[in-house]
């Protein structure tokens, strides 16, 4: 990768890798369900890393197995991971935790999307751990919910998230960019935003938006 993720961090932000992806004929990669910041981690942060990705399944018995997908997949997390969580919008357990936050960050996970619910939320704060998620709930996912499978494809929103893929997050939400087009679209994104500075820049000292989109062509 021509940019490191320290450069992603500092320069980019979802709305405009969005924007990128637009331009290669990427429509939909970004899901239109709300997945908010629900730990306060520093609001004003992008989340940017690689996808690790886990598919849930709600469960009505008792498990034989308890938490084994769940614990081999947070235990084999590498730097720089985000743990994608695939749950379907399930609201029947709080899937993500302290522990298991615990876990992932020893690895070198960096956060957690999870298309479903949390729990421990002030704990997971008080380490800085971002979970973008759809909500909160109490119940552990014990006999409710578990991983079925890990490291494959998973989808949220009909949004494909593959495994090493890089998923971006921020306060305006969440975009995946497949790696078969990650330096062009990283290339338009850095391009998109420094076309930006200069229409924000035009406008300030004066210009029309009307005449700084026809001189930038940006907006």
């Amino acid at each position: 990768m021509r940019y490191s993720f320290s450069d992603i961090r500092a320069q980019l932000y979802a709305a405009v890798v969005c924007d990128a992806l637009d331009q290669v004929g990427l429509f939909r990669q970004s899901p239109r369900v709300s997945l908010p910041l629900h730990t306060a981690a520093e609001r004003q942060a992008v989340l940017v890393g690689r996808c690790k990705t886990t598919l849930w399944a709600d469960m009505a018995h008792q498990d034989p197995d308890p938490y084994a997908l769940e614990l081999k997949a947070v235990d084999c997390c590498q730097p720089d991971d985000v743990l994608i969580a695939a749950a379907g919008g399930s609201m029947r357990s709080g899937i993500w935790g302290e522990l298991l936050t615990t876990a992932a960050k020893n690895q070198g996970c960096i956060g957690a999307i999870v298309d479903g619910a949390i729990r421990d939320v002030s704990k997971i704060s008080a380490m800085n751990f971002p979970v973008f998620a759809r909500g909160r709930c109490l119940y552990d996912s014990l006999n409710r919910q578990r991983v079925i499978d890990l490291d494959v494809p998973v989808e949220i929103d009909q949004v494909v998230f593959n495994p090493g893929d890089l998923v971006i997050a921020d306060a305006d939400g969440v975009v995946v960019i497949p790696q078969s087009v990650e330096e062009q679209v990283l290339e338009l994104a850095f391009a998109k935003v420094q076309g930006e500075n200069k229409v924000r820049d035009a406008i300030r000292q004066g210009m029309s938006a009307v005449e700084a989109y026809r001189t930038f062509g940006v907006l």
